[in-house]
């Protein structure tokens, strides 16, 4: 699946499966924030396989990136304060950061996952 935006390659798996299994919902609010922002955004990990994402990811083989709903976004500075205030406003449930180290580094992660008891699920954290 891709999108006017967002192009195969970015969005399958990195371990050279081709998996892609972004859902269209998560897709079409991608495209949402991308015409918010008003200007490219780089993606650094979309779509992860369980196995590709249990050899990466501390969350193992079910983590956000396995359901389709999940990416990771290479952005820093104040870059990364408007697009976080997109993500907000659009509402993406959980939010990652992390700001640290080198530029080409730094990342903020969204998803628009659910918590039992939690619709959406209001979390925010940092890496």
């Amino acid at each position: 699946m891709e999108s006017e935006h967002f192009k195969q390659y970015e969005l399958e798996c990195h371990c050279g499966c081709g998996g892609n299994e972004i859902t269209r919902e998560f897709l079409d609010l991608l495209e949402d924030l991308r015409a918010w922002y008003g200007k490219p955004i780089g993606l650094s990990s979309a779509f992860r396989c369980p196995t590709h994402n249990n050899a990466v990811s501390s969350t193992g083989s079910t983590g956000p990136h396995t359901t389709g709903q999940a990416v990771d976004i290479l952005v820093f500075g104040f870059d990364a304060k408007c697009l976080l205030k997109g993500a907000l406003s659009l509402g993406f449930s959980g939010i990652g950061i992390s700001q640290k180290g080198n530029r080409g580094g730094r990342f903020i992660h969204l998803d628009t996952l659910s918590e039992p008891g939690h619709k959406p699920r209001p979390w925010i954290w940092s890496y």
